[in-house]
């Protein structure tokens, strides 16, 4: 069965920035599962194994665009030291924020003496993402599944 929307899809994968680095991987661990076409990937790792097979392994290099994004200056922020209370903050740290666009991760990037830098990016925006990828198994999503948005496990039952 190839790989289409609303097909449940097992893939191991590793992922590397331009450089080589290994951001994430499936190694050691469960494969990843997913449904085809609804948005629980991101579009150029759905887009590159469209019409894929049980058994294919490929490598899909995907633009920030098709990523996580671009990296937007103006989700780059200085708050108030006061804002944290008490709570210790130091670079790396995450925290969800309420914005105008409603909650979002934000990642401290400096402390200060008076104010904190935030960067609401998402960690991985404007990174070129090389997935290695080995499609494990490839079957017809539930009627469950498709409702709820997720996969249920082996068969399609929840667990």
């Amino acid at each position: 069965m190839q790989i289409a929307k609303n097909t449940v899809v097992s893939i191991h994968y590793t992922l590397r920035d331009d450089q080589g680095n290994v951001l994430d991987s499936s190694e050691g661990k469960d494969p990843l599962l997913y449904i085809q076409g609804i948005g629980n990937l991101i579009p150029g790792m759905e887009e590159g194994l469209e019409g894929k097979l049980k058994g294919d392994k490929l490598d899909i290099k995907v633009t920030p665009e098709k990523g996580y994004g671009t990296r937007n200056d103006s989700l780059i922020q200085k708050v108030p030291r006061t804002a944290f209370g008490d709570q210790e903050v130091r670079p790396g740290m995450q925290f969800q924020a309420q914005t105008s666009n409603g909650a979002q991760i934000v990642t401290i990037t400096e402390v200060g003496l008076e104010s904190v830098t935030v960067d609401g990016n998402h960690p991985l925006a404007g990174v070129g993402l090389n997935f290695a990828v080995e499609v494990m198994d490839v079957r017809q999503a539930t009627e469950d599944e498709l409702s709820h948005g997720h996969v249920h496990g082996p068969g399609g039952h929840h667990h």
